[in-house]
């Protein structure tokens, strides 16, 4: 008999305490700390609220914190180079495209978006720093009956360009979390544990209280240790630091 499995660590994606953060970025990064949050996703495209990249490193330092990746928006593919370079102070090893930067994307945006994705991981290899992309619900709705996330997926390089699975983003969009994990599993590696409701559902709920089995799921997840698992929740019951204590709670026991 294997022998249950629990995380070694568990992450969680700033944007879940956003409105925490702009009042007080310290403050809510020491309150995610002593939860047991060991990672934090930072969010380059809201400039980290204001606080300096060196001035960061050295709060998460001494809170004993890394972030692994950040989100970025598509303005930060017009110089690389300098979001690079920040990665480097901050410590991350991957910049993830948060969303397609137009409203109502065409096929031919994702196309356009996965060849810049290509160049860009290409431009970014030697400095060590691996590019990658972030689902968002709209991703799965089929235009001419074609599904745009894969669209994106098949026409990105897996060698220069990563997958960011969110869960709940997922199952919003009424589709099915361990379908994409047959189809693109090898490609995933950074994920949004974020739980819903109901597949279809307009938002997103704490985990352990919605249709996501996510023991199943972790349990899927080849080489967990070397992939980066945030939690991440965009609407609350109460406040957002009460859920991201739930969440951490519910995620940090999971057995798998």
């Amino acid at each position: 008999m294997t022998t249950p499995r629990r995380l070694r660590r568990v992450g969680i994606q700033l944007y879940t305490l956003r409105d925490d953060a702009r009042q007080n970025l310290e403050g809510t990064l020491r309150n995610i700390a002593q939860i047991g949050y060991k990672d934090v996703e930072l969010l380059s495209s809201m400039n980290n609220f204001g606080m300096p990249p060196a001035q960061l490193r050295a709060l998460l330092d001494s809170l004993g914190m890394r972030a692994p990746s950040t989100h970025v928006g598509g303005d930060a593919f017009n110089n690389l180079d300098r979001e690079i370079e920040t990665a480097k102070i901050l410590g991350h090893r991957y910049i993830v495209l948060a969303s397609l930067p137009t409203d109502n994307p065409t096929l031919d945006d994702y196309r356009l978006w996965a060849d810049r994705l290509n160049e860009a991981g290409r431009h970014a290899q030697p400095s060590g720093i691996q590019i990658a992309f972030h689902d968002e619900s709209i991703d799965f709705k089929p235009i001419n009956g074609v599904v745009p996330y894969d669209v994106l997926a098949q026409r990105t390089d897996p060698a220069l360009v990563r997958l960011q699975l969110d869960t709940g983003n997922l199952a919003l969009a009424g589709a099915d979390v361990f379908a994409y994990m047959k189809r693109y599993g090898s490609r995933y590696w950074l994920f949004h544990i974020k739980d819903a409701p109901a597949l279809g559902a307009a938002h997103d709920t704490e985990l352990g209280k919605g249709i996501i089995d996510f023991r199943r799921l972790l349990a899927s997840i080849d080489q967990i240790d070397d992939k980066v698992l945030y939690v991440e929740q965009e609407s609350y019951p109460g406040t957002p630091l009460e859920s991201a204590r739930h969440d951490y709670a519910y995620l940090s026991t999971l057995e798998f």
